[in-house]
C-alpha cells in the first residue's frame, strides 16, 4: 500500500554521556545518601552536608550555562539525577529540584545579563541555595489570588505580605518572590523579583511539621516593609504570573521524576522483601497475589518513568511542553502512590513500622501529588491543552 514508505525507528533510550552521569550519581546516592536518609528522616535535619557535596560534582548547577560555573546539562540529564537521588532521599531530591528548575531557570530564562553574572554562579555552587516564593495561604492553585504587594518607591520595590509552604524557606539564600505591582490588572498585574536573605524587612516564619520529606524544611516567609532595589525585578512589571506559570511547568517535570524514584525504592524494597519472607514454607515471592502487584507496580513505573523522559524531551527540543509536564507529573505521582501503597501491602506488618524503608516512602510519596500543582490541576491543564 505504502511502497516507498521506511519506518523510523523509535527508542526512548539514554545517550552514552547521560548513562554516565546516571551511574555517577546513582553511585553517589548509595555511597553518600542512603546511609543518612533514614536519620534525616527521623531528626528532620536539612541535608546541608549531602547538598554541599553534591555541589562539589556539579548537581546544584545542572541546568546552569557553563559559563556561570554550572554543568550545562540538558532536562533528560536532570531528570534521570532527580530520579536518582530522589530514589534515596525524597527530602534531597526536591531540594534540588526546586533549586535548579524553580530558580535558577528563571533567572536564566528572565534575568538580565547583571542578575545572571550576579546570582548563577552562587547558585551553580551552592553557595546559595534556591528557594521559590509564589504560595499564600490563600493562593495556592489560584496564583493569582496573591495579596503580597509591591509598591515602586524612586530605586526601590518596598513589599509588604507572607509566604507559605516555602521549600528551603529557612536555609535558602535567593529566593524568587511574587507580588502584586498593579491590584487593578488581576494576574497581569504580577511581578516577580530577585529577593536575597540578609534584604531588611525579610523575615523566616514559622517551620511547618510535616507528614513526610522531613529533611525538606517548609516555613513561612514574611515580609515587612522590604525593601527590594529596582534592578531585583526579574523581567518586566506585570510579567510575574507569565514567569510562574511557565517556571512551574519545568518544576512539574522535576516532581514527577521524584515520584518515580520513589515508587521505584518502593519496587526495590518490595521486591528484596518477598525474596526474603517466609510463609506458608515458601518465599512470598511465589504467590500470584504478590507477583501481579509487583508486576503491576514495575509496569507503571516504566510508562512514568517514560512520560517524564518525554516531557523532558519536549523541554529540550524547546517546543511547548505544558501538556506533556502536566501529564507526566500526574502519572508519576499518581504512580507513586499506588506504588507505596502496595509495597507496604506486601510488607505486611512490618509495612506499617519505622523499621522498614517503605514506612518512609508512604509518607514522603503523597506530597507529590499536591506541591507544584495538585493532581486536579494537573487534569485542568491537560484539558485545556486538548480542548481549546
Amino acid at each position: 500500500m505504502f511502497p516507498n514508505f521506511i519506518p523510523t525507528p523509535m527508542k526512548l533510550e539514554l545517550n552514552e554521556q547521560q548513562k554516565m552521569i546516571r551511574k555517577m550519581v546513582r553511585e553517589f546516592a548509595e555511597k553518600e545518601i542512603a546511609p543518612v536518609a533514614a536519620d534525616l528522616d527521623k531528626t528532620g535535619e536539612y541535608p546541608t552536608k549531602i547538598l554541599k557535596k553534591m555541589a562539589e560534582l556539579g548537581l546544584l548547577g545542572i541546568i546552569i550555562p557553563t559559563e556561570y560555573g554550572g554543568a550545562g546539562l540538558d532536562i533528560i540529564s536532570y531528570v534521570t539525577i532527580i530520579e536518582e537521588i530522589s530514589r534515596k532521599c525524597a527530602s534531597t531530591g526536591v531540594i534540588t529540584s526546586v533549586h535548579n528548575s524553580l530558580v535558577s531557570y528563571p533567572i536564566m530564562k528572565h534575568g538580565t545579563d547583571e542578575q545572571k553574572k550576579k546570582y548563577l554562579p552562587l547558585l551553580a555552587k551552592g553557595e546559595k541555595i534556591g528557594a521559590f516564593a509564589g504560595t499564600e495561604p490563600n493562593a495556592g492553585s489560584d496564583l493569582g489570588a496573591m495579596q503580597t504587594k509591591a509598591d515602586l518607591k524612586g530605586d526601590h520595590y518596598v513589599i509588604n505580605g507572607d509566604k507559605c509552604f516555602i521549600t528551603s524557606g529557612d536555609k535558602a539564600g535567593i529566593f524568587i518572590v511574587f507580588a502584586v505591582t498593579d491590584k487593578s490588572a488581576g494576574s497581569k498585574g504580577i511581578s516577580a523579583f530577585i529577593v536575597e536573605k540578609e534584604t531588611p524587612g525579610f523575615k523566616v516564619g514559622s517551620l511547618f511539621d510535616k507528614m513526610g520529606i522531613n529533611a525538606n524544611h517548609v516555613t513561612e516567609l514574611i515580609f515587612e516593609n522590604m525593601k527590594v532595589p529596582k534592578e531585583n525585578l526579574l523581567g518586566k512589571e506585570g510579567e510575574g504570573f507569565k514567569i510562574a506559570l511557565a517556571t512551574l511547568d519545568g518544576g512539574r517535570i522535576g516532581i514527577a521524576a521524584q515520584a518515580v524514584g520513589i515508587a521505584q525504592a518502593a519496587l526495590e524494597e518490595s521486591i528484596e522483601y518477598a525474596k526474603q519472607r517466609q510463609q506458608f514454607g515458601r518465599p512470598i515471592a511465589q504467590f500470584q497475589a504478590i507477583q501481579w502487584m509487583i508486576a503491576d507496580m514495575a509496569t507503571r513505573i516504566e510508562a512514568a518513568r517514560y512520560l517524564v523522559y518525554n516531557a523532558a524531551y519536549t523541554k529540550d527540543k524547546g517546543e511547548r511542553f505544558s501538556k506533556e509536564a502536566a501529564m507526566a507529573k500526574l502519572f508519576a505521582s499518581e504512580t507513586a502512590m499506588d506504588t507505596v501503597v502496595k509495597a507496604v501491602q506486601i510488607h505486611g506488618g512490618y509495612g506499617y513500622t519505622k523499621e522498614y524503608t517503605v514506612e518512609r516512602l508512604f509518607r514522603d510519596a503523597k506530597i507529590t501529588e499536591i506541591y507544584e500543582g495538585t493532581s486536579e490541576v494537573q487534569r485542568m491543564v491537560i484539558a485545556g491543552s486538548l480542548l481549546r
